[in-house]
């Protein structure tokens, strides 16, 4: 039984080693393998799993769905037995040193920023490289240990990304334009109303909710100011040029002092998740964990 256990580790480091590089081939290099001894971890893990694992083609290799799962829970797994292995040999290990973290704009003023002063008093030995931006972050090109990402889904990668929170989003607007405009009753009514875009998401110009029986509706809207950075529609919200639909966490403070207010209560719109994206190394450090943890805490916080 302890062999079979051990097999399977190391089938699932082989199964990692395999993603991260590429290409059976270049695994095997790396981990001083042949390449049938490789090929035949990941296939005695399928058929130990009942399913596959990665589509192999003569070009490359991409992770199926499951595959995608799996590495995920079998990534954060073996990074966790490695530090406590670490851990184990060199004693407990502080969190120390320069974390680069980078996250969106928005995101990073409204829930990061503000709950960085209580991080850096527990752990006072890391010092946080924060990187606030709206592009895309390429994590291992740059160095950067952790890229926040709020998104609906992530595309396929070789990253892990770890779940920190939920960011419902929330169709909201300034009394003054309700007053002047009227309230919409349901989504479809949407397309008579001047409607402010964030062009971050690829179908920006069609919002989706949900109804309180179950049923989706898709509406399409248009309006005076399309914006790359939610913060930016702001002033024109405030200002009852319009209606936005956008993460709670940026109008948390507005809808808190009645300077705007929601919409279509009873229709949700899907929301988006707040994930912490990360190269899938053999060892995290401490730091990393140590924010990872903090961050989930502090973000199920409400905003």
């Amino acid at each position: 039984m302890v062999n079979d256990h051990v097999d399977r580790l190391l089938s699932m480091r082989i199964f990692r080693t395999v993603v991260e590089e590429g290409a059976f081939a270049r695994a095997a290099r790396r981990l001083r393998l042949s390449n049938a001894a490789v090929s035949k971890h990941v296939a005695a893990l399928e058929e130990a799993l009942g399913t596959r694992l990665l589509h192999r083609t003569t070009r490359r290799l991409a992770l199926t769905p499951d595959g995608r799962a799996y590495l995920e829970r079998a990534a954060a797994l073996l990074d966790e037995l490695d530090a406590l292995e670490h851990a184990m040999r060199e004693g407990a290990e502080a969190p120390r040193g320069t974390l680069r973290v980078a996250a969106p704009l928005s995101f990073g003023l409204a829930r990061l920023a503000p709950a960085l002063p209580r991080f850096l008093d527990a752990h006072p030995e890391v010092r946080v490289d924060l990187a606030l931006t709206d592009r895309f972050v390429d994590v291992v090109e740059e160095g950067v240990d952790l890229a926040v990402r709020v998104a609906r889904a992530l595309p396929d990668s070789s990253l892990i990304a770890r779940r920190l929170a939920a960011a419902p989003r929330v169709l909201v607007a300034a009394p003054a334009y309700l007053e002047a405009h009227g309230t919409p009753e349901a989504p479809a009514e949407l397309e008579a109303h001047a409607c402010l875009r964030y062009t971050g998401m690829r179908d920006f110009d069609r919002w989706r909710f949900q109804g309180p029986a179950g049923d989706a509706v898709e509406v399409e809207v248009d309006g005076p100011l399309d914006a790359d950075n939610s913060l930016a529609l702001r002033p024109a919200l405030l200002a009852g040029l319009g209606l936005t639909l956008t993460p709670r966490f940026v109008v948390a403070p507005d809808l808190e002092a009645g300077l705007l207010v929601p919409v279509l209560e009873d229709w949700e719109a899907p929301p988006a998740t707040v994930f912490g994206v990360y190269p899938a190394r053999r060892h995290r450090s401490a730091k990393l964990r140590a924010f990872l943890g903090f961050a989930e805490r502090a973000l199920a916080e409400p905003a």
